[in-house]
């Protein structure tokens, strides 16, 4: 699995990628049809390749995973959800560039 860029999960994936890393897991919950969601899109993409090996990136389709959505009652998108050792430890909706999203990831590791 290339951590380098993020991954995908969807209802199968999303509860085990997060329960079984060893680092936190940082979560875009998206649409594709979500403006706001593509013009983050380059920001997360940069965040996975800065932070491999050190935390997890990766991506939600909120359309097509409806099961694994649901839970975290996500009211618009994009929303990124920070995860460490299973539990969410920090989450902010809209779209924000790079620097916040290393600083929202930072965070949470800083709280863990």
């Amino acid at each position: 699995m290339l951590l380098d860029r993020p991954i995908h999960l969807d209802d199968e994936t999303f509860s085990r990628t997060i329960a079984e890393s060893d680092v936190p897991v940082i979560v875009d919950f998206y649409a594709d049809w979500c403006g706001p969601c593509k013009m983050m899109a380059p920001a997360v993409d940069q965040l996975a390749a800065s932070y491999s090996g050190k935390a997890i990136v990766a991506k939600l389709n909120t359309d097509l995973a409806p099961a694994a959505t649901r839970p975290f009652n996500i009211r618009g998108i994009p929303t990124s959800i920070v995860f460490s050792g299973g539990k969410e430890v920090q989450r902010q909706s809209g779209a924000m560039p790079y620097p916040m999203l290393a600083a929202l990831l930072d965070r949470a590791s800083a709280a863990t």
